[in-house]
């Protein structure tokens, strides 16, 4: 049966409640924990063609079909092909799109949490993923896939529990942010917490949302999401028409420019589906991360297969992010990895398009028998 015809988006489940919370690593609890999912696919008999997508910053659970996110990645016919394998994707604990999150209302006080949400860590994201797993009755998975914060996610499920995962694909992934990344998301972040309708985190409260704050975080995301050449090919560099004479500040200082549009529309469809306090932590949980940070190495599963992949122009988490990642997962036990650094013009954000090597690449690994 085509996975079109039993695909079942806008699932929803409570996870942890008040007699079983979830235990957080900063050593708070967290109830109740709902978690909003998606499926594609149909699970086999002996339950050994699953496939969990990790979502990257700001995606949800709608990975595939019209409108989906990795609609390239996954789908009939697609490298996760889900006429053959049964695909999970929740969206993220700290997320805004089901799960519970800082805009999630506290039984405690029948408000939203805001900022008494507690502090997440990547290893969470992955306890209540594990806690889906064992929900829908799977033991193990065929594979695991995720880029960027989705591939970090990947990483520390390895850690977290050695031979779950037959085969792991990261993407565009690190095991450990620069400071330049971590500056640029302090940035995105001090727009947020700068703007007069984030009250302190309680805007919902007020009946505003720190909106101005939050579309200059994305622009400023956009950017580094793309690479120079990138925007060179995507972007004209004409000057506009109509700019000879032009006497009014306004009209002069508007969005004029091809890739200042892009960045407006972009800042104007996030805002549309995302909520800035959701932003804050998720980033933040990206900076703290560094599972290979202690004196010795974690202890992996050797029969694990490993997929690390990079893009020539993604300067953001570039090949030498990648190479630190496969060099890890070695350290770790892992001796089957494959690093392959793809040539893509389109920087970071080649992980979501249609860059034909790296899907065959990841086609080829994930159903390699």
């Amino acid at each position: 049966m085509a996975s079109t015809a039993i695909e079942r988006a806008g699932q929803r489940v409570v996870l942890y409640g008040e007699d079983d919370p979830l235990a957080l690593a900063c050593g708070r609890t967290l109830a109740p924990v709902e978690v909003a999912y998606a499926t594609y696919g149909t699970l086999n008999a002996d339950r050994s063609n699953a496939v969990f997508v990790c979502h990257a910053l700001t995606g949800d659970a709608d990975a595939s079909g019209a409108g989906g996110w990795w609609s390239t990645m996954v789908g009939p016919g697609r490298p996760i092909d889900t006429d053959a394998l049964f695909v999970i994707c929740p969206n993220l604990l700290g997320g805004c799109r089901g799960t519970t999150g800082p805009s999630s209302v506290d039984p405690g006080t029948g408000k939203a949490y805001g900022l008494d949400f507690p502090p997440l860590a990547i290893a969470d994201l992955v306890t209540v993923h594990r806690r889906l797993l064992s929900h829908l009755g799977i033991a193990r998975l065929h594979a695991a896939i995720g880029g960027s914060m989705g591939g970090m996610q990947v990483l520390q499920w390895l850690i977290d529990a050695p031979g779950e995962v037959q085969r792991a694909v990261l993407v565009g992934a690190s095991p450990r942010l620069t400071a330049q990344n971590i500056a640029l998301s302090h940035v995105a972040r001090r727009a947020i917490l700068d703007d007069p309708d984030f009250r302190d985190g309680d805007y919902a409260a007020a009946g505003v949302r720190p909106a101005r704050g939050l579309a200059t975080a994305r622009r400023l995301a956009n950017v580094t999401y793309l690479s120079e050449d990138g925007m060179a090919q995507k972007f004209a560099r004409a000057e506009p028409d109509g700019w000879a004479g032009v006497g009014d500040a306004a009209r002069w200082l508007a969005p004029a420019y091809d890739v200042e549009s892009y960045l407006e529309h972009q800042a104007e469809t996030f805002l549309a589906r995302f909520d800035a306090l959701s932003y804050l932590y998720l980033t933040r949980i990206m900076d703290a991360f560094d599972p290979f940070g202690g004196p010795s190495a974690p202890a992996l599963d050797p029969a694990t297969r490993a997929l690390v992949v990079s893009f020539t122009s993604d300067w953001r988490f570039g090949t030498e992010h990648s190479r630190a990642l496969a060099a890890g997962l070695r350290r770790g036990g892992i001796d089957q990895v494959d690093e392959q650094v793809i040539a893509s013009p389109w920087g970071h954000d080649s992980f979501l398009l249609d860059v034909p090597e790296y899907l065959d690449r990841v086609r080829a690994f994930v159903n390699d028998r």
